[in-house]
């Protein structure tokens, strides 16, 4: 808690009540200790009563109150983060629709801005006023004190204007919900009124709930089974933090103006300021859905943490509430450790950043396809504050975080946010700004559903450029703000903040603002995508390889989708079947290749040619040379068997494969005794200079016990290499093995599985695609490979190094900076296209946190001998996390620049650079 400040009221009885404090004093607060006891608690309503039209009781003059100050949440957090989204500068986001003056200062601070938006009507509720507009801004009704609402209704309710309110609009039922707590005399009172019609200035049903300690900070979230409520309960003394209380009011009861019921769990022993999810639109959650709690953790650093709340008001004892369930997030050190911190120009008193907890609202929308939940709080970004922001979205029976991000461009302070979704996936986040240099003053950012995940980039559109900062000693500020969601369009974003006019205290105003992105409900055009999985197909000449081409519609409706292949060497053929499918459907790409079929890597496009759209996606072939000796027979087991190898123990094939339709597995899904193996005797071919093969061990017990391992005895030298150590790790995935051999000599290939028989955790080991590589002739690429762990054979420009984030092995090419820096980095190489060379290729990997507008990495391949210079990697900024393929066409004996380039723009905060290895001909 914290003492909210007031010029008018008396501060007796509420002190005597709790504790004496200064503004911004914290209580020390214990927390440690488990989760505290879930037991659910029942209570009646104290009251409930139907109202009067609102329009038509007198005004209450009942001043507002003084309260204690809000206890900070000092949870242990990780480095302070600075990433950034966009640049305010570069505005694509609409300016306001509506801009307009909400309720002014009554003597007391700070406001705790708060605003929904109705089918006609926008009410506003600040601390112990309220206010009815419509949406053109004109006033209906007020301002005038909250408790007006429950005039006649007869206790705390009616007699104390407390605050600490919320409003919000249940789209269900059209009607308006608003609370404020009682706390000025005992019993302490939660007042909640649900409006009797869509008209907020008509009539309500009014009830009050009891506790017996001191319930702060009540946060309310709307569901379908009912109004949930969040509050941070203290002893009647003020001396101690009791912990988080979670209650569910019966909300069909309450819409009917009939008795209502609460239910509530204490949730933790420790103040957590637990938001619950709002629903946004009329698209319910699945039914029987429980309602969403989420704070930050106190207990685990960089993480949230979430509760179940499923109602059962028919039988209160089988409700139930589930957690809290940690969920990691990106590391953050809470804003001004979660105090004051924020400078304003004009003035050296700072502002309380409030950022120990979550900020109201957590908004929770249901798309059809998916459910989403969005949520912010305020974070050191670099030598200022931003706002942190997330998309959680339910999966199972547990939350995950699908996207999040810092919004912080600039060097000025951004915080007290509060953030919303259209029905489209578009997101609004509003926020107060303020420097050394800037009064306070309110904005906005956005997103629409198709920018880059973890970005704001539409730019910051300003509601109201502050004219004054708030001065003498008044850290105070917000406490919360509201972002909400017209119900009439579900487009258009409606948001309320505070601001100064003059400098000086107790003078605050609020600004009331509305926008909607263009392309929110915009009727949507018939289109898919494509994807391929597998996404690598390695294979030896003249064998076959699959993988299977799926689409999905995206949006409107199915249509037809025509499949054709490009970039396939000479020799490969490609065939679908089917050839065509309805959008949503797949169909089985086979690519088969011929004898003389030149060895190496190529990138195949897969187009899918549409009515309305056209999109590509790309495999990528790997052809790897027989040499003209005899090689691996069935080293990729596409012929669905182990023909070719000799089995010991138990062994079969999967279609668990790295690449094609199959592998061997090797061992049991069952318990085995001691070890299983295949292998096979041959001869290396001319060329060869290495063999290579993929692992993915299922070892759910130790290495003491259980492994798979390889060996490779050169029957020509007598000697025997363990190529694969023994390994008993799972990591969900192939991984490559890789050793040297010597063409023509005779050598025989053991894969094996080891299992101790134990029953419950057999250990088996699927292999495939085992290979030779062959050399290329002579000349080519030096060092490609950066496995000198230089850039010895490069030129290198700007800023280059190695690093071990590779592709394969154990360095690649860093080039640019995790800094930032100014223009190009590049290395380049000149070299000649080997004897029998058609192609040279490389893996990157960017990453590009700002737009391509500023930053992108690129290559270029120059043909010395033509006089010619190809493009080979368009302008990229898109990070995928992973590293991808290029591949451009060569003509042996031509003399080329190959030039890798990463351009950064020096912005501060946003360092671009790009990661190339294993570069070769082919």
């Amino acid at each position: 808690m914290r003492i909210r400040v007031g010029l008018v009221g008396t501060f007796a009885t509420v002190l005597a009540l709790l504790f004496s404090a200064l503004p911004g004093t914290a209580l020390a607060v214990d927390k440690g200790g488990p989760p505290a006891n879930q037991q659910v608690t029942v209570n009646s309503e104290v009251h409930h009563d139907t109202s009067p039209p609102l329009r038509a009781i007198p005004p209450s003059h009942t001043p507002s109150r003084a309260y204690p100050a809000l206890t900070r949440h000092t949870t242990s957090t990780g480095v302070a983060a600075s990433d950034t989204s966009g640049r305010p500068a570069i505005r694509r986001i609409p300016t306001p629709a509506t801009n307009f003056e909400g309720i002014g200062a009554n003597g007391s601070a700070p406001p705790d801005n708060d605003g929904a938006i109705g089918s006609t009507q926008y009410v506003e509720l600040v601390n112990s006023r309220l206010q009815v507009f419509n949406k053109s801004g004109t006033s209906l009704l007020g301002p005038e004190a909250t408790n007006t609402l429950w005039s006649g209704f007869g206790g705390g309710c009616q007699t104390n204007n407390d605050g600490d309110g919320t409003v919000l609009w249940d789209s269900i039922s059209s009607r308006w919900v608003v609370t404020q707590f009682s706390v000025s005399t005992t019993p302490y009172l939660e007042c909640v009124a649900v409006s009797t019609t869509s008209d907020a200035t008509g009539s309500w049903n009014r009830y009050s709930f009891s506790y017996t300690n001191f319930p702060d900070y009540p946060k309310m979230g709307i569901w379908p089974d009912a109004y949930y409520v969040s509050f941070n309960m203290f002893n009647p003394a003020g001396t101690a933090a009791l912990g988080t209380n979670l209650c569910a009011y019966n909300r069909a009861a309450m819409v009917a103006g009939t008795a209502s019921t609460q239910v509530c769990f204490m949730a933790t022993s420790v103040e957590d300021t637990a938001l619950p999810a709002t629903l946004d639109g009329t698209n319910t959650p699945p039914s029987g859905a429980p309602e969403w709690f989420v704070a930050i953790s106190p207990t685990a650093a960089n993480s949230l943490a979430y509760w179940k709340f499923h109602v059962d008001f028919a039988t209160p004892a089988n409700s139930t509430l589930t957690g809290p369930t940690t969920l990691p997030v990106a590391a953050f050190s809470e804003a001004c450790s979660g105090g004051t911190c924020i400078p304003q120009s004009g003035t050296t008193q700072q502002l309380d950043s409030l950022s120990d907890r979550l900020m109201y609202r957590l908004a929770y929308r249901n798309f059809g396809d998916h459910e989403a939940l969005v949520v912010n709080h305020s974070i050191t970004a670099g030598s200022s504050v931003g706002v942190r922001w997330y998309e959680l979205r339910p999966s199972g029976a547990n939350l995950t975080v699908f996207q999040q991000g810092t919004y912080a461009p600039d060097s000025t302070y951004r915080w007290m946010g509060s953030i919303a979704m259209d029905q489209s996936g578009d997101m609004a986040l509003g926020f107060s700004t303020s420097s050394s240099s800037l009064h306070p003053g309110i904005r906005y950012t956005g997103r629409l559903v198709g920018d880059a995940a973890g970005q704001m980039p539409q730019g910051e559109a300003t509601i109201i450029t502050g004219p004054g900062s708030q001065t003498t000693g008044l850290s105070r500020w917000g406490d919360y703000t509201e972002m909400t969601v017209d119900p009439v369009d579900n487009c258009t974003f409606w948001y309320v903040n505070e601001y100064i006019p003059a400098n000086g205290t107790f003078n605050w105003h609020t600004r009331i603002g509305s926008f909607k992105f263009p392309s929110c409900g915009s009727v949507a055009t018939n289109d898919f995508s494509i994807s391929a999985n597998p996404s690598t197909i390695t294979v030896t000449q003249g064998q076959s390889g699959t993988s299977t081409i799926s689409t999905a519609v995206t949006s409107g409706s199915a249509q037809t989708v025509s499949l054709s292949a490009t970039g396939l060497p000479t020799g490969a053929t490609a065939t679908f079947n089917p050839t065509s499918v309805t959008a949503g459907g797949s169909s089985t790409l086979t690519i088969s290749t011929s004898s003389t079929t030149t060895p190496g890597t190529y990138t195949i496009t897969v187009t899918g040619t549409g009515a309305s759209a056209t999109h590509t996606t790309t495999v990528t072939l790997t052809v790897n040379g027989s040499g003209g000796g005899s090689g691996i027979t069935n080293g990729g087991f596409e012929t669905g068997s182990l023909s070719g190898w000799t089995v010991a123990g138990s062994a079969s094939v999967s279609t668990t494969s790295h690449s094609g339709s199959y592998a061997a597995l090797v061992g049991s899904t069952s318990p085995t005794n001691g070890d299983s193996s295949i292998s096979q005797t041959f001869t290396a071919p001319t060329g060869a200079t290495a063999l290579s093969f993929y692992y993915r061990v299922v070892c759910p017990d130790t290495i003491t016990y259980d492994w798979a391992t390889a060996t490779l005895k050169d029957n020509t030298a007598g000697t025997t290499a363990t190529v694969l150590a023994k390994t008993c790790t799972n990591t969900g995935a192939y991984q490559q093995a890789t050793t040297t051999v010597t063409a023509g000599h005779s050598y025989t290939l053991t894969l094996i599985s080891h299992d101790d028989n134990y029953a419950g955790d057999a250990t088996y080991t699927l292999y495939d695609d085992v290979a030779f590589s062959v050399a290329s002739g002579g000349g080519g690429i030096t060092n490609g490979t950066f496995e000198t762990g230089s850039l010895s054979g490069w030129t290198a420009t700007g800023s280059a190094s190695t690093s071990t984030t590779a592709h394969t092995g154990s360095y690649a090419a860093l080039v640019g900076s995790t800094g930032p820096t100014n223009g190009d980095s590049s290395i380049s190489q000149t070299f000649t296209a080997p004897a029998g060379a058609t192609a040279l290729s490389f893996y990157y990997r960017v990453v590009c946190p700002d737009t391509l507008t500023y930053d992108w990495a690129t290559a270029t391949l120059k043909d010395n001998t033509a006089g010619t210079t190809a493009t080979v990697l368009a302008k990229t900024c898109t990070n995928t996390g992973a590293y991808q393929s290029v591949s451009a066409s060569v003509t042996a004996g031509h003399s080329y620049t190959l030039t890798l380039i990463s351009h950064d723009d020096n912005y501060a905060g946003d360092a671009t650079y790009t990661l190339y290895d294993d570069v070769a001909t082919h």
